[in-house]
């Protein structure tokens, strides 16, 4: 299976760090997820950020969030990553700013990660923006969702799976496992709802 590492962008323009930061990642993973100002903290964005790691020759996976955007800055931002290149996205609904230093931010949440799995793959398949109207040259994404196995209630972490799945996600990544016998209660779970593998 595919290994990746995360990479929190920095609190600074300067593009070495990004370097530095991914030294020790060359030979090891077959991708880096960029984040997208996680816990709501103002870094560089994961768009320039997976550039300078496709200089690098890095796989990049950048993380969307629904926190910062509404659906046309998200359809831009996704074009604007094809056009650099970029292949890979997960799609998140993002932390509340409440947990992050500029919380006086207005979130946004115009749409919720299912509904953006949603317009990614309209995007990508159907060639047309979430208005309906014609993309000439549509983005070619690797669509990503995110799952939590040990949130609760737990059996709705499966159903929302699901919906995922169903919106358009072509892999899951889970939170880190450190609770390998839940996990392994979740993908018992996971198989009565989805009895075929994820990755298409």
């Amino acid at each position: 299976f595919a290994v990746t590492a995360e990479l929190g962008p920095p609190q600074t323009a300067n593009a070495d760090i990004i370097r530095k930061k991914t030294f020790n990642f060359k030979g090891y993973v077959d991708a880096v997820n960029i984040t997208d100002n996680q816990t709501a903290i103002v870094r560089m964005s994961s768009i320039a950020t997976a550039v300078l790691l496709l200089r690098e020759g890095f796989e990049p996976v950048i993380q969307m969030t629904c926190r910062d955007r509404n659906r046309i800055a998200i359809q831009s931002d996704i074009l604007g990553a094809a056009a650099l290149n970029i292949k890979n996205i997960l799609c998140l609904s993002g932390d509340h700013q409440k947990f992050g230093n500029h919380r006086g931010a207005k979130n946004v949440y115009d749409i919720d990660s299912i509904q953006l799995l949603s317009v990614v793959r309209a995007m990508r398949d159907e060639a047309r923006f979430a208005n309906g109207e014609e993309i000439k040259t549509p983005p070619k994404m690797f669509i990503g969702a995110a799952a939590n196995p040990f949130a609760d209630p737990f059996r709705f972490r499966v159903v929302r799976l699901a919906k995922k799945i169903e919106a358009g996600a072509d892999f899951i990544q889970t939170q880190a496992v450190f609770d390998v016998p839940r996990f392994g209660e979740y993908m018992c779970e996971r198989a009565g709802f989805l009895p075929r593998p994820v990755y298409k």
